[in-house]
């Protein structure tokens, strides 16, 4: 049985071992999974691209008629003092340990009805890992995936803590030994599981729309900003199952995975006969690009 660690965390207004933090049972988040979160990476002690996963909770709370329980600044304490109390825990200085932040705010508390309550006080909790960043030999080799029709809710624009569906499309790819779940609504390109998917033909680097079907990632705006650097050309439009064969690359993007090649897909390799089966040369330019961005974000 496993049993949780004594770091602490941060829950309603004070820092407290994880271990303790308890929440009612009628908190919307555990009945209805009515809440939001995010997952801010942290490099060398600091919050990586921080404003703009701000913004995107700031914009999934709107969508969920939810008020922001802080500002910025005082998330960016929380988060700090988070990642103060996880490499403690590590036995090291803060800016020697890479973590991811995760956030989460539900509705809060009250008696079970469907329709949503407004004169309550909102539950925040939040904590932080250490982070696993891909493994040499999956950057070095790329990983596999499989494909499934996306069965989600149209709502995906939405970080919802209701992620039933994006743990039944992760478990799919777990049972079929892949590290992702390559999701197609109505033929169209929509996501992965947990990640963002980018397309590479004849050098252009092709993602999905940012609407209501796609979580838009934080790397959507990091990607556009390191192709321009690279002279890559960045387009966003609907992706058929056919496009995303004939691709010359396939990427996934996350917090965790940073950039990472889809080499296999369904059992086939992919890309063009160049480096099929292999992580390709724009992947590798991205991936560089990555890793400068972590240096030179300030949070």
């Amino acid at each position: 049985m496993n049993s949780l660690p004594s770091t602490p965390c941060y829950l309603n207004g004070a820092f407290t071992p994880l271990c303790d933090a308890k929440i009612s049972v009628m908190d919307r988040g555990f009945i209805f999974g009515d809440g939001i979160y995010e997952v801010v990476p942290v490099y060398n002690g600091r919050p990586f691209r921080f404003s703009q996963h701000m913004a995107r909770l700031e914009r999934s709370l709107v969508e969920m008629r939810m008020t922001n329980p802080h500002t910025r600044e005082q998330w960016l304490g929380i988060a700090m003092g988070l990642i103060g109390h996880g490499a403690k825990a590590e036995g090291v200085a803060p800016d020697a340990l890479n973590q991811l932040v995760y956030i989460q705010i539900t509705r809060g508390v009250a008696m079970r009805d469907h329709v949503m309550p407004t004169d309550i006080a909102p539950t925040v909790f939040a904590m932080a890992n250490v982070m696993r960043p891909p493994t040499s030999g999956q950057l070095e080799n790329g990983v596999r995936c499989v494909t499934a029709d996306d069965f989600r809710w149209e709502k995906a624009h939405i970080k919802s803590t209701s992620l039933l569906g994006s743990v039944f499309a992760r478990q799919i790819s777990f049972d079929a030994d892949a590290l992702e779940t390559v999701m197609f609504r109505n033929g169209f390109l929509s996501e992965a599981a947990a990640s963002n998917v980018w397309v590479v033909k004849d050098g252009v680097v092709y993602g999905t729309p940012k609407d209501h079907l796609v979580l838009e990632g934080i790397r959507y705006g990091l990607i556009e900003e390191m192709c321009a650097s690279l002279g890559r050309e960045y387009q966003l439009k609907r992706l058929s199952r056919a496009d995303v064969l004939a691709a010359d690359e396939l990427l996934l993007t996350s917090a965790t995975k940073e950039v990472l090649a889809i080499t296999t897909l369904d059992g086939q390799a992919v890309g063009n006969p160049a480096h099929k089966g292999r992580p390709g040369p724009v992947c590798q330019e991205l991936y560089a690009a990555y890793q400068a961005a972590k240096l030179a974000d300030v949070g």
